[in-house]
C-alpha cells in the first residue's frame, strides 16, 4: 500500500468514527432528556386511552341496540302468532 491509499484509508476510518460518534452522541442525549421522554410516554398512554374509550363507546352502542331488537323481535312473533291463529280459526 502507498502512502497516499493509507492516509485516504485512514482518512475515511475517522470519518466513520466521526459519523458513529455523532450517533452515538445523539442516542445519549436522547436517553437523557427526561422531559420529552415523559412527554412520549404520556402522548403513549393517551393514545391508548383513547383508542380504549372508543371501543368502550361503541360497546356500549351495540348494548343500547340490543333491547330495540329484542322488542322488534318479539313484535314480529306476537304478529306472526296473531296470524296464525286467525288463519287456523
Amino acid at each position: 500500500m502507498t502512502e497516499p491509499d493509507a492516509a485516504l484509508e485512514i482518512q475515511q476510518e475517522i470519518e466513520q468514527t466521526r459519523e458513529r460518534l455523532g450517533q452515538t452522541v445523539e442516542e445519549l442525549a436522547a436517553k437523557a432528556d427526561v422531559k420529552a421522554r415523559a412527554r412520549a410516554k404520556a402522548d403513549e398512554v393517551k393514545a391508548r386511552a383513547a383508542e380504549a374509550s372508543g371501543r368502550v363507546k361503541q360497546s356500549q352502542a351495540v348494548r343500547r341496540d340490543w333491547p330495540l331488537a329484542l322488542v322488534a323481535a318479539g313484535i314480529l312473533a306476537a304478529g306472526a302468532a296473531l296470524a296464525w291463529r286467525r288463519r287456523e280459526t
